[in-house]
């Protein structure tokens, strides 16, 4: 069982270090892009995220205790699964726990929407989507999803989320998602939710 720590601390290599950690990222991306568009042409999906074993570093867990809030949960990867798990309570002002993952290669052009492999407390659940323009943390483009005691696959249609304001563009190309978040998110709950994949269709 690994836990998702609140604050990643990464130290920076030599100079060659840096030089091939660069060059493998892009050629990460040209591969995610290549195999990403062949995917979404032939099985209409693309996996994003397994939860393996090396899924605590690209996910952080987040609450509302960065705004004054009282929430209080957990984010951990344990035998291929997140758990996001926790109380969320809107005193002072707040309201949510989340566990997010930012900075991934971009998303297929011709993908429709997100499918979760979920299981829950039988909550409403959101994923915040975010793009480069937004420039409040707070801004994002949302939409739920319904959980239960039996394990599922959510449909989520790009289509289906809405933006946080009317400040924002009040819609958005898949393309330029850089940010993703699973919430418990509005309402004082109790939080229990499992994912086991997330794949883009």
């Amino acid at each position: 069982m690994s836990s998702i720590k609140a604050a990643h601390a990464q130290q920076r290599g030599k100079a060659f270090s840096e030089s091939l950690g660069k060059f493998l990222r892009k050629e990460f991306v040209l591969l995610w892009v290549m195999t990403g568009s062949a995917a979404m042409a032939g099985s209409d999906e693309v996996l994003f995220e397994d939860f393996d074993a090396t899924a605590t570093s690209r996910w952080t867990y987040v609450q509302d205790g960065v705004m004054g809030g009282v929430s209080q949960g957990q984010a951990r990867v344990e035998n291929g699964t997140l758990i996001l798990s926790g109380t969320v309570s809107t005193a002072n002002n707040g309201g949510f726990i989340q566990v997010r993952q930012r900075g991934f290669p971009a998303w297929p052009s011709g993908a429709k929407g997100l499918r979760l492999s979920v299981q829950g407390n039988g909550e409403d659940y959101y994923v915040f989507l975010r793009t480069p323009e937004l420039a409040r943390v707070f801004y994002s483009y949302r939409a739920t999803f319904q959980t239960g005691a039996d394990w599922a696959d959510v449909e989520i249609p790009f289509s289906s989320f809405a933006a946080s304001s009317d400040r924002i563009p009040q819609s958005f190309d898949p393309e330029n998602v850089t940010s993703i978040g699973v919430v418990a998110y509005g309402r004082d709950h109790v939080a229990e939710l499992r994912i086991r994949s997330i794949s883009l269709y």
